[in-house]
């Protein structure tokens, strides 16, 4: 492996696609790394040097750390929405075998800095158990009640990030991201999210002449939803910045998931029925409180919801165009 300035884990996935190629817009030298075959990643970057390798192994994580990288983005994690980590619970914890093996190796490279890709299921449950809930605050993680499975993965790794920061002075940063979405990521087989998942279902209803959807639950529990471009630029800005403590990266603002699918409906200009039934739900209300990011770093999200909507639907609908027609297509 050669030279390189920065070492994205991750990298075939949806945010680390986004990731390696404002990486490579600054001219960085970037080793992009995800264990998928190369021809299952979302993006594949011709300037990179990508490699397929299992970061939850430590050899490869020393082996993808040589060369000098600067800086480690490490997004590799066994996940999806809340269809898959409600029913893969141990999968999902044994992410940790990557979140501590990058880290050892990080410590034993050297690298300037370190971050670590976090959630909002970090948070305490019972903080969330209403639609009109509290936008969540960094310090509303403890006394500690994640969602099960994923979440306390994540926030033991926060944890250990943290404490090889205090003990062995990694400069770690940590970012709990709230519900990213946007173009080139999953959108059907069970991992998509609730955006890219009404974006599906809209765009097969419209393509189709379906006039019924169906949505998991009343449709009224409430999440705020942050575009991809602005998930990027909150995560180079705090892994730059000297903060040190972990940070809500996300949008503010609240809907509920019926006011989601109408948003896409409007903007496929198509009006459906919704079927409303059982379904994983997670907690009834979850919204990101960027207090503590405005005063630290000085930033805010910029895409609105329909802005990011409406570029995340265009892209899903060519995906389910071509899926209908039988023609190559991403999943």
């Amino acid at each position: 492996m050669g030279d390189i300035d920065v070492v994205v884990t991750g990298a075939g996935g949806f945010i680390g696609g986004h990731l390696t190629r404002a990486l490579l817009a600054e001219g960085c030298g970037v080793r992009a790394v995800d264990r998928k075959p190369l021809h299952e990643w979302y993006q594949v970057h011709d300037d990179a040097e990508n490699v397929e390798g299992d970061v939850s192994l430590l050899d490869t994580c020393r082996g993808v750390l040589q060369g000098g990288a600067r800086e480690v983005y490490h997004l590799a994690a066994d996940m999806g929405g809340m269809g898959f980590i409600e029913s893969n619970k141990a999968a999902c914890m044994l992410s940790v075998l990557s979140s501590t093996h990058m880290l050892l190796a990080a410590k034993e490279a050297g690298v300037d800095r370190y971050f670590y890709a976090s959630s909002a299921c970090v948070y305490a449950a019972d903080k969330q158990t209403d639609i009109d809930v509290l936008p969540l605050r960094e310090e509303d993680a403890y006394p500690a009640m994640p969602e099960d499975g994923y979440g306390w993965e994540k926030l033991f790794s926060e944890r250990m990030a943290r404490h090889f920061r205090e003990d062995y002075a990694v400069a770690t940063r940590t970012a709990r991201y709230h519900n990213v979405y946007g173009p080139y990521g999953t959108w059907t087989g069970g991992r998509e999210k609730a955006p890219a998942a009404a974006c599906r279902k809209v765009a097969r209803a419209q393509l189709t002449g379906e006039a019924e959807i169906e949505i998991w639950g009343d449709g009224e529990q409430t999440r705020s939803f942050t575009y991809i471009d602005d998930c990027v630029d909150g995560t180079l800005r705090l892994t730059r910045s000297e903060y040190t403590d972990p940070l809500n990266i996300g949008s503010d603002r609240l809907v509920s998931i019926n006011q989601l699918y109408g948003i896409v409906e409007d903007i496929a200009g198509v009006r459906l029925r919704h079927r409303h039934v059982p379904g994983p739900l997670g907690v009834r209300g979850r919204n990101s409180d960027n207090t503590r990011i405005r005063k630290e770093l000085g930033w805010a999200p910029e895409s609105s919801l329909v802005q990011g909507l409406e570029t995340t639907y265009r892209w899903v609908y060519d995906q389910v165009k071509a899926q209908l027609e039988g023609r190559p297509h991403q999943c």
